[in-house]
């Protein structure tokens, strides 16, 4: 299937995820990612805020684990910057104050940017992904571009609610894909 008819029918299915469902399926999700990453290594880590419209993956069980449980490590999330339609990698912390954007997802409002170099992991949002690592997100291109600033050693990490589909068919040799995919069943290594 393409990008598009797959973005329409799991876009659907995310969204119909009851509340319950939801919270235990990021649950599982956040504790695989602690039980099968080392966070040695790692000093700088890019996460997404869920956008509670869509039922994203609630990774706040990540970041406020990471807060309380490795404080050497820095957590940054995404700010839109819509002339240029790029990503800002901003710190975040408990005290960071969110505000919402044109589309109503939630931003830091304050500027401590921290440069593309220096992200050692980044947690990508997507709607699926398949068997080769390549995902399927909301359209825009705004982590295609990030992921392809990010150094070659930077750890790629989808989080899906999902398995894999078998091949997206409209996949591009421009299209990053991932390291790894975290789903509440298993981790899928491409």
């Amino acid at each position: 299937m393409t990008k598009s008819e797959l973005r329409k029918i799991y876009l659907g299915k995310q969204k119909s995820l009851s509340d319950v469902e939801r919270k235990e399926k990021s649950l599982y999700i956040a504790d695989k990612f602690f039980e099968n990453f080392s966070l040695e290594s790692i000093r700088f880590l890019h996460v997404f805020l869920a956008i509670e419209k869509n039922k994203e993956i609630e990774t706040s069980f990540i970041y406020k684990r990471l807060w309380r449980d490795f404080p050497r490590v820095t957590t940054l999330v995404s700010r839109v910057d819509f002339q240029t339609l790029t990503l800002e990698n901003l710190k975040f912390t408990a005290d960071t104050k969110l505000v919402a954007n044109k589309w109503q997802i939630l931003e830091p409002a304050t500027s401590d940017p921290i440069e593309i170099e220096e992200i050692d992991a980044v947690l990508v949002p997507l709607l699926c992904f398949d068997e080769r690592g390549f995902r399927v997100g909301y359209g825009m291109g705004f982590y295609d571009r990030l992921l392809k600033e990010c150094r070659t050693d930077c750890r790629k990490i989808g989080l899906s609610y999902f398995a894999p589909t078998a091949e997206i068919s409209d996949a591009q040799n421009f299209d990053v894909p991932l390291d790894f995919c975290i789903t509440p069943q298993k981790i899928w290594k491409f």
